[in-house]
């Protein structure tokens, strides 16, 4: 793997790396969006949606093509959805190695007390 290729894949992940980021990018997995309509559905102030649009629209994770008077944010491609919905996946199995390791903690400390109580 070339060291240009590594460099994009850290500054998508880098554009990805605020919660309000991917916030904007699952709202616009549904369709165009204007910064309002985000700002409104995300609860967030406007010049906080604007600052993290543009750190999209500079890693070239958001379009904005501007429609009479109003610009309208998109997804530059949509299949940086399944990317979040692997990185679920990840967590899911992050989190279901945690629960067994915290059982066998459990057990192991279980099995301690009662050697202890005898």
């Amino acid at each position: 793997m070339t060291d240009s290729l590594r460099r994009f894949k850290a500054e998508v992940f880098q554009a990805l790396a605020h919660p309000t980021r991917i916030a904007i990018v699952e709202a616009l997995s549904l369709g165009e969006l204007s910064a309002g309509k985000l700002v409104d559905k995300l609860g967030v102030e406007q010049a906080n949606a604007s600052q993290h649009l543009s750190i999209l629209r500079a890693k070239n994770v958001v379009v904005s093509p501007k429609v009479g008077n109003q610009v309208l944010y998109s997804l530059r491609d949509t299949v940086l959805i399944e990317v979040l919905d692997i990185l679920i996946r990840y967590c899911r199995s992050q989190l279901t190695d945690t629960v067994n390791m915290l059982k066998e903690i459990n057990h192991t400390d279980v099995g301690k007390q009662r050697k202890r109580s005898r």
